[in-house]
């Protein structure tokens, strides 16, 4: 039996993950800020704050030998700052990851994510795993992503003991989600930047579920990027949701941005509009040929599945 201590377990796919582990029979020790509600019979939990020094001690009183690291900020709440969201993300990681290996943990499992490679006009569609991680220091997650996987890479040069896998996630969608990136799809019109397909790739959390249980177990250490086959572009979406798209111009968004942002109408600033402009699309080949996982749902799949669920 393999001992396995999960970091955000409370999380959308920490709950998933905590059913997919016990019905297969480990031991797991669900940490969080608070117990998650529903926890599968079996399931220990533990409170742990990553930004604090939590992570040390409980890590060398439960000696597990996998770590799942999930504990992070993607969608902050309303009055969130950065600073908050770096100490969770950076600070919360780098914490985790000396933990483990000070106390000889066998293997971390880290959910990085496509906003690693950044928001680039130039960056290659498909993005492979060997393409650069490059984040943006405007975006709060891309930038604390790419400062995560270069920790990362540092620890594999100077602890290769501590096997590592490594998720770059596309966006996941299943029942319940709502963040900022499903707000877009609730809205009477789509918005798009003119002259952009804005594509996504999306993953069904029970997907992504399974695909943690088998990093934390009988799989292979790697880099891997996480999607469904496919991309979905503004236009497939707006055909899905039989909504019109509203294309405007970059600068024009830009300035509305300006302008709404400090006076407190809207919660983004103009930096947003490379979120659409130069969406990652990531390529799934190295997950189903060398990781052994083909999603079961395509992207087009999993949006039609969310949106079914969400009474879209």
């Amino acid at each position: 039996m393999t001992r396995i201590l999960i970091t955000g377990a409370g999380g959308m796919i920490g709950r998933a993950l905590t059913v997919e582990l016990a019905e297969s029979g480990y031991e797991v020790i669900a940490t969080d800020l608070a117990a998650p509600k529903g926890l599968p019979k079996g399931v220990r939990f533990v409170a742990m704050d990553v930004t604090t020094d939590a992570p040390g001690q409980v890590i060398a009183a439960e000696r597990p030998k996998v770590i799942v690291h999930l504990a992070s900020i993607v969608t902050p709440g309303p009055g969130m700052g950065r600073d908050l969201a770096f100490r969770v993300d950076v600070e919360g990681s780098r914490r985790v990851l000396e933990a483990a290996i000070g106390q000889g943990v066998r293997r971390l499992v880290v959910t990085s994510s496509g906003a690693a490679y950044g928001y680039h006009a130039d960056n290659p569609v498909p993005l492979r795993e060997t393409d650069p991680c490059r984040g943006n220091p405007e975006f709060a997650y891309a930038d604390h992503k790419r400062q995560v996987e270069e920790m990362l890479a540092e620890a594999r040069t100077r602890h290769p003991g501590l096997e590592q896998v490594v998720l770059r996630v596309g966006t996941v969608l299943g029942a319940g989600t709502d963040n900022q990136i499903t707000a877009l799809f609730r809205k009477k019109r789509l918005l798009a930047i003119r002259g952009c397909d804005s594509p996504f790739v999306f993953v069904w959390t029970r997907d992504l579920a399974r695909i943690v249980r088998r990093a934390a177990t009988d799989g292979p250490a790697g880099i891997f990027n996480v999607a469904g086959d496919g991309a979905m572009g503004v236009d497939d979406l707006a055909r899905r949701l039989k909504k019109k798209v509203r294309r405007l111009p970059a600068c024009a968004i830009k300035g509305a941005l300006a302008v709404a942002h400090p006076l407190g109408l809207s919660r983004y600033g103009p930096e947003q509009v490379r979120f659409l402009q130069y969406r990652p699309v990531l390529a799934n080949d190295a997950l189903k040929r060398d990781f052994g996982y083909t999603p079961e749902l395509t992207s087009a799949e999993v949006f039609d599945l969310w949106c079914r669920e969400a009474g879209l």
